[in-house]
């Protein structure tokens, strides 16, 4: 097995369990610019991707209508009304704890705007668990990629694993010249995260045998 140097993380949908939040936050937009709603979370996941423009006119919106910015603000401000709400998925807190523990080197990698997201670790109470956090530079969400790129410039000897949700999370792992274990609890269905050949899927991060992908952390730990 390769010998990781770091683990990865996305956030939304793998570490926050917020795909119920965003799709009734997602229908209420489509309601009120006369779109029909998607009809379940299954609805949701067939749909949503990166960059999330595309995935706004997949869902219908008319940008000669309403540009993509006015949109995009509109879901914001509703997401960050009560965004507090959104719970981590569980087993994670323990797990990310388990990493400290073993000094695996935990980086979160989100396309959440850098300020919004300390503010979601820190309402949950895990921004010291990571040891570095990179988020973007706007609420856009045009993805995650270029950041992806940057970090393996600057860290050139590392060979990171990553954990995510979508197709855009393996293009990430690519770009830092990593692996990636997919999640079919978050964004996208097991259909979408199948295609890009992950290296393996689980249903929840709980559930992935880390040590057997870090396993000199928790021998050295032992």
């Amino acid at each position: 097995m390769k010998q990781y140097t770091h683990l990865v993380w996305d956030f939304n949908g793998t570490i926050l369990d917020d795909v119920g939040y965003d799709l009734a936050i997602t229908n209420r937009l489509l309601e009120r610019h006369g779109l029909p709603k998607l009809a379940d979370e299954n609805a949701y996941r067939e749909v949503f991707g990166f960059p999330v423009i595309d995935y706004y006119q997949r869902l219908g919106f008319d940008f000669s209508k309403t540009p993509f910015p006015v949109l995009a603000d509109e879901w914001m401000n509703d997401y960050n009304a009560k965004k507090e709400t959104a719970p981590v998925h569980a087993g994670v807190v323990e797990l990310l704890r388990s990493l400290r523990a073993a000094k695996v080197p935990q980086i979160l990698l989100s396309a959440t705007k850098s300020e919004m997201l300390m503010e979601q670790l820190r309402i949950l109470g895990i921004a010291d668990l990571f040891d570095e956090i990179i988020g973007a530079d706007n609420h856009h969400a045009y993805g995650k990629a270029d950041l992806a790129r940057e970090w393996k410039r600057r860290n050139p000897g590392a060979l990171p694993l990553m954990i995510g949700d979508t197709d855009h999370d393996a293009e990430s792992a690519a770009a830092m010249g990593g692996d990636i274990l997919l999640l079919t609890c978050g964004h996208q269905s097991r259909r979408t995260l199948e295609a890009v050949r992950p290296l393996a899927i689980y249903e929840r991060a709980a559930e992935i045998p880390l040590e057997q992908y870090f396993p000199a952390f928790f021998e050295r730990k032992g």
